[in-house]
C-alpha cells in the first residue's frame, strides 16, 4: 500500500470497529501505549465522544476504501490553565507503516487544532526506542520536551515516556483570543 493515496476525514461510527483492531494490535504488540488491555468498542465510542465534545479532531485515513490508521487530539490536562495545550495521538495498521499514513493523519490532527486556536501539541511518546513515532514528531516540528525514565511497566520490563512540543499558530508570541 505505500505509495497509494492517503483521504483523511473525520471517524464515523462505522470505522470504530477498524480503529479498535488497529489500537488494540498496538497495546498487545508495542510500547507507544501503555494501556494492557485493550479497551473494548464502547471505550473506543466514548472516547471518540469526548474529543467531539471538546471540538477536537478524531480522524481516520482510508486508502482503498479501508481505514488504515487513526489519530486524534485530547485535552493535554484538566485544569484550566491548559486549555490552550492539546496532546496528539496517531497509530497505524501493521501493514500500512512507512507508507506515509501516520504523516497525513498528524498533518490533519495540527491543522485541525491550529484553525480551533489552540497553542501548543504535545506528544507523548511511549519507549525512548521508538524511533518512528519520535521521528514522525520531528518530522512535523515537535522538539524534544524531556524524557521520564522507567515511568510504565509493560511486557515484563521498565518502559520511559518521551516528550515532544510544538506550537500551533502563534504559538506563545501573542496572546490567545
Amino acid at each position: 500500500m505505500p505509495g497509494d493515496s492517503v483521504f483523511i476525514r473525520d471517524a464515523t461510527e462505522d470505522d470504530l470497529a477498524a480503529i479498535q483492531l488497529i489500537y488494540a494490535h498496538h497495546v498487545n504488540h508495542g510500547l507507544a501505549s501503555f494501556e494492557e488491555i485493550p479497551p473494548d468498542l464502547a471505550e473506543i465510542s466514548r472516547r471518540r465522544d469526548v474529543a467531539r465534545e471538546h471540538d477536537l479532531p478524531y480522524l481516520v485515513a482510508e486508502q482503498e476504501g479501508a481505514v488504515r490508521g487513526f489519530a486524534y487530539a485530547s485535552p493535554f490536562r484538566d485544569r484550566t490553565a491548559y486549555r490552550y495545550t492539546v496532546e496528539d495521538s496517531v497509530y497505524v495498521a501493521p501493514d500500512a507503516l512507512g507508507g506515509g499514513v501516520g504523516s497525513a493523519l498528524l498533518s490533519a490532527v495540527i491543522e485541525h487544532c491550529t484553525e480551533r486556536g489552540f497553542r501548543q501539541m504535545i506528544a507523548v511518546i511511549g519507549d525512548t526506542a521508538n524511533q518512528a513515532s519520535i521521528g514522525l514528531h520531528a518530522k512535523h516540528g515537535f522538539v524534544h520536551a524531556g524524557e521520564m525514565p522507567a515511568v510504565g511497566f509493560k511486557f515484563g520490563r521498565w518502559v520511559d515516556s518521551v516528550r515532544m512540543q510544538r506550537a500551533l499558530g502563534e504559538g506563545d508570541k501573542t496572546l490567545p483570543e
